[in-house]
């Protein structure tokens, strides 16, 4: 009688194609439909915490769901220029500058979530500004949703095979049809996990058991924390990306957890702001 592990250990790769589905000569991909899945979700869930005046400082949202509805296209345009632009500066700038028209193509490489998170917070400080609305009442607002868009970015990362984790021999080791024949660690799924479920419920239990809204900034700097954490981790299960490897001749050392190492301390320092200027204003 075959265990569960021997059942898992011989569970093919799914083999999904990557474009949903075509209309006309339009191909839909999982990828840019998971993108949609997230903003629509995010934007939704916002709109159910900008309504709820109790969770705010004064019993006030300092946004209104009309204002919402105009930040989406903000949004998009910030995660997805600043996440193609983040990939090629911090992945593949060699590549881009010996051949430039390689970085509209988005399918070598993709986004990066550092260069997606600078371009949303550009786009968040602008809106901010222009609509009168505190600007880290707007971070929080964005940090508490973020997830959902991290979890369906995962999901269609492993269904497209990409991404993939380094070599293992643990029972839910997955062949990945790009990754060669080796078996490895379905790290898409544990950021699917970490990044998408886990941080969205500790977020959700900040805003809605602990009234984190009430001190601005600390949702956000729970967040950005939660993050860095999650993707230090999961790095240790990840592939690197092929055109950097390893950095400074170590075996464990990755691009991920330079670029978010910083983002630990920049959390924390967020968390202190928020909790010294709400003391403040007791």
């Amino acid at each position: 009688m075959p265990t569960a592990a021997d059942l898992l250990a011989i569970m093919p790769f799914p083999d999904i194609d990557p474009i949903a589905f075509s209309i006309g000569p339009l191909a839909i991909h999982w990828y840019g439909l998971a993108y949609v899945a997230g903003i629509m979700l995010g934007w939704a869930y916002a709109r159910r915490i900008a309504a709820n005046d109790s969770l705010w400082p004064g019993d006030v949202s300092p946004i209104s769901k009309t204002q919402l509805d105009d930040f989406i296209v903000w949004a998009a345009l910030g995660v997805v220029l600043g996440g193609r632009l983040g990939y090629i500066f911090f992945y593949d700038l060699p590549a881009v500058l010996r051949t430039p028209v390689r970085a509209l193509e988005i399918w070598n490489g993709g986004m990066s979530f550092h260069g997606g998170l600078t371009g949303m917070t550009i786009a968040m400080i602008l809106f901010a500004r222009r609509n009168a609305i505190p600007v880290w009442s707007l971070f929080d607002i964005v940090a508490a949703v973020v997830p959902f868009g991290l979890f369906f970015g995962r999901i269609a990362n492993f269904i497209n095979g990409e991404l993939w984790g380094r070599l293992t021999n643990v029972p839910w080791a997955v062949v990945f049809p790009t990754g060669g024949p080796f078996a490895r660690h379905p790290s898409q799924l544990y950021e699917a996990g970490l990044e998408g479920i886990v941080l969205l419920l500790v977020l959700a239990a900040f805003v809605y058991g602990m009234r984190a809204l009430k001190s601005p900034g600390f949702i956000t700097g729970v967040f950005v924390c939660g993050y860095a954490l999650s993707r230090i981790f999961v790095e240790f299960f990840r592939e690197p990306d092929a055109q950097l490897g390893y950095l400074l001749s170590t075996n464990w050392l990755t691009m991920g957890m330079v670029l978010s190492s910083p983002m630990i301390l920049l959390g924390l320092w967020a968390m202190l702001r928020a909790r010294r200027q709400a003391a403040l204003q007791l």
